[in-house]
């Protein structure tokens, strides 16, 4: 395990990773989950061995500090990570980022471009605002105080089993704070970034979640949208096999 101080008074973002070439993927986890429970068994296959991969916690999720003091604004989440790729001397890395980490890795491509050579995003948040189905949104709509004090175990009752797993190990205070920074979005908003963006894109749209919204402007940008079959939000999860052949480049 390896780490890198955030926020100038100590806290720390923690990554695992494996050997192999350069350049590097970096695998982003979302809102309320771990990086390695969603990635490490997509890394491991064998059209995709060989490279070096780091596995990073964003702050206030997994293994990784949990500041009270701290916003956890999409920004300030690219800034934790453009810490990582600093301390593992990394430029020119692969991102490969699920839904909240996806935004994540939208604004460090914008924020930091000399770090960040390809994209791979699942069903990452592109627009401020999403709908109330969404997560996010269901944590954002308690006021944070009640979030941490009450309503953070129902939601965790609410989410079902699989992503309460990873997001009970997710700091309350940092959860609510990271979906509300979500919800808010970037300025210029992720869609906009993306669009904008010199750098390989690759977008994933579970064919289950329906048409991506957008997705002719995407394209027209030059982003590669893939829509997969019998998957759903959890892209990784549902048809790894595509997963995989897309951060290979084969897909």
């Amino acid at each position: 395990m390896k780490q890198a101080e955030f926020d100038g008074k100590g806290s720390c973002v923690r990554w695992t990773e494996t050997p192999g070439e350069e350049p590097a993927r970096v695998y982003v986890h979302g809102l309320g989950s771990v990086s390695s429970v969603y990635h490490a068994h997509i890394a491991a296959r064998p059209e995709l061995a060989g490279r070096r991969s780091l596995f990073v916690d964003l702050p206030g999720h997994g293994i990784s500090d949990r500041p009270q003091d701290f916003g956890y604004t999409l920004e300030e989440h690219a800034d934790a990570l453009a810490a990582v790729l600093g301390a593992a001397e990394l430029s020119g890395a692969e991102l490969v980022a699920h839904s909240m980490g996806g935004a994540v890795a939208i604004v460090l491509a914008h924020r930091r471009p000399e770090l960040v050579s390809r994209l791979v995003l699942a069903e990452a948040n592109l627009d401020a605002f999403p709908p109330p189905t969404a997560g996010s949104s269901g944590i954002a709509s308690y006021e944070e105080d009640a979030f941490v004090d009450g309503a953070h175990a129902r939601v965790l009752e609410k989410v079902g089993p699989l992503w309460a797993a990873t997001m009970r190990l997710a700091d309350p205070r940092a959860l609510h704070r990271t979906a509300v920074g979500l919800i808010r979005g970037s300025q210029p908003v992720m869609r906009d970034i993306l669009e904008g963006l010199p750098v390989d894109r690759v977008y994933l749209q579970g064919e289950l979640s329906g048409e991506l919204e957008g997705r002719q402007a995407l394209e027209a940008a030059g982003v590669r949208v893939v829509t997969v079959p019998g998957a759903g939000h959890n892209v990784m999860f549902d048809n790894p096999d595509a997963f995989a052949a897309v951060v290979a480049g084969r897909g």
